[in-house]
């Protein structure tokens, strides 16, 4: 399981940077856009582009912030439980975790591949959606294999090992 951790967390940091770069190119394009509207010379489809790498960037740091146990959680009460339980308690919520990513891994792929079919594009750029979705299911697998190493380590956990 070693080197499927260290895939997973390999896939998860390379996606972060891309998070990262999405979020950089969106503050650079809103301020150049902002300061070439003071020479009434805008980027045309800003709007559009400013979407589409926040949608990169919510989607590449999801792995990450899962890798990092970096969502909002309660556990006020479930610390106070043996190990044992809590690990149980770990494999039953990552477990759900995993069956929620497998389906919008899937249903994205599908959805993507039907935008590809019918040729769908924004408005303004005439960027097509469908490597944007592709994209959403390919992070959405790379929170998967996160996910299965740590239910992996819950089993550990709950085994004593």
């Amino acid at each position: 399981m070693n080197k499927f951790e260290k895939l997973s967390n390999w896939l998860a940091g390379r996606a972060y940077w891309i998070a990262g770069g999405a979020i950089v190119l969106m503050m650079l394009l809103t301020c150049t856009d902002v300061i070439l509207r003071l020479f009434r010379m805008p980027i045309p489809g800003t709007y559009e582009l400013v979407c589409f790498l926040g949608a990169i960037a919510v989607a590449f740091a999801m792995a990450h912030t899962s890798n990092e146990k970096g969502h909002v959680a309660v556990s006020l009460i479930v610390r106070l439980l043996p190990n044992r339980v809590q690990g149980v308690i770990e494999i039953i919520t990552n477990t759900f975790v995993l069956i929620l990513f497998v389906l919008i891994a899937w249903r994205s792929v599908i959805y993507a591949e039907n935008l590809r079919i019918t040729h769908e594009v924004s408005l303004t750029l005439k960027l097509p959606f469908y490597p944007f979705i592709y994209g959403l299911a390919f992070s959405a697998m790379i929170v998967c294999l996160v996910k299965i190493t740590d239910i992996y380590k819950s089993v550990l956990k709950v085994l004593n090992k």
